[in-house]
């Protein structure tokens, strides 16, 4: 399931000017699936307006005169009870301060103290305010209380200064929200190895053989992971993607590469959806091949199997207690799929059909069956890519269980 369906997220605004950013991270969070109630300080309605919030989240923006309105003395209390988590983005120092000491003088404060939900803090502030030890002392309080903080970031700050105190991107923020809502999901106390994209065997110092994967699945089946409370580590060939926050990434380039990140880490589980290549030239040429010299002729030989390789850790060393692998094939699918299936001692197998136009390579779409060791088989509709990630990483727990 959607990790936001269903979740009620209190997202509070106060005197910044990042807080334009924050309408982009509203937006975000509905289109997700959460229900975003906010609220504004009188210092943040000097730089937005609560329509433009209402617009993006389709529900009522909350600013200091519904504290005194006809709602009164319940209002903080009916939002705080309400919400799974409280999220201020951006927080001044001002409201840091308030929220260290327990002052309650807004709307937004005050429902910050009512809150029993998880609290997560955006920093926002110019100059050396952050740098001040009066607000380094009182974020260091904070995190002693289990609230968790996001940034800044270091770069331009709106004085024309440069130094730390930018409010993180709402993408960025998005990713901590996604860690601190999974973190006691059905994954939680477990290590979960991703691989991601199509390795490159280098043919010369400028070209290689690569393939068509995108590695679209392989980050959708991270973020998955870290959505259940997985502690993820990512390995991926350079795919032009932005990793998951929270997941510890290793870079590769070659299948070669890859086989020695895998046979490095040890976890519950490994996920290998990375196309990983099958054949590599023998020999790699010192200098570019050049056009002038003719057509060379490329002697290929057998890239290293990783699968095999880990099934031979399994049964071993029971470095990785469950191992999913991925079948891209373009004929015989199911045969193929269980043939790979039992030949590498995988738990189970997710086959998927590159010759349909909407599954496989580059698109966001996939259509795949699942094949299970025990003879179980499941053909999962057509789905997005973060919507199978969530299938096979529910399948995963289930087998970890």
């Amino acid at each position: 399931m959607n990790i936001f369906s269903g979740k009620r997220i209190i997202l509070g605004i106060t005197g910044s000017i990042a807080a334009y950013k924050a309408a982009d991270l509203a937006s975000r969070l509905a289109q997700a699936g959460a229900e975003v109630d906010v609220i504004l300080t009188t210092a943040a309605e000097k730089f937005v307006l609560p329509l433009t919030f209402q617009s993006v989240t389709g529900r009522r923006a909350y600013t200091d005169n519904d504290l005194w309105g006809n709602e009164a003395h319940v209002l903080h209390v009916g939002l705080a009870k309400s919400a799974n988590l409280l999220v201020i983005a951006p927080c001044t120092a001002d409201t840091i301060a308030k929220l260290t000491h327990g002052i309650a003088d807004n709307l937004l404060t005050v429902t910050a103290l009512a809150a029993q939900c998880p609290l997560v803090i955006a920093p926002a502030m110019d100059g050396g305010m952050f740098d001040a030890s009066a607000t380094r002392e009182n974020l260091s309080l904070l995190v002693q209380r289990d609230i968790t903080i996001v940034g800044p970031a270091e770069g331009h700050l709106a004085s024309g200064l440069s130094g730390w105190g930018r409010m993180l991107e709402p993408a960025e923020i998005l990713g901590h929200i996604r860690m601190v809502l999974g973190r006691n999901g059905k994954l939680a106390g477990k290590k979960v190895v991703v691989t991601a994209g199509g390795t490159q065997e280098a043919l010369d110092p400028v070209r290689v053989i690569t393939n068509h994967s995108s590695g679209k699945q392989g980050y959708a089946l991270a973020q998955a992971a870290l959505d259940s409370g997985a502690d993820v580590c990512l390995i991926t060939a350079p795919v032009g993607l932005t990793p998951p926050v929270g997941a510890r990434v290793v870079k590769i380039k070659s299948a070669q590469e890859l086989l020695e990140a895998v046979l490095n880490e040890s976890a519950d589980a490994l996920i290998m959806a990375a196309a990983a290549a099958d054949f590599r030239p023998k020999d790699t040429a010192k200098d570019k091949i050049k056009k002038r010299d003719g057509i060379p002729q490329i002697e290929l030989e057998a890239a290293p199997d990783i699968l095999s390789a880990v099934a031979d850790l399994k049964s071993k060393e029971k470095r990785y207690k469950v191992v999913v692998g991925f079948a891209a094939e373009s004929r015989a699918l199911i045969e193929n799929a269980a043939e790979k299936l039992k030949s590498k001692g995988l738990d189970f197998i997710a086959a998927n059909d590159i010759s349909a136009e909407d599954a496989g390579f580059a698109v966001d779409t996939n259509r795949i069956t699942l094949l299970f060791a025990d003879g179980k088989k499941e053909v999962l509709p057509l789905l997005s890519k973060a919507e199978a990630a969530e299938k096979i990483i529910d399948y995963t727990a289930r087998l970890l269980e």
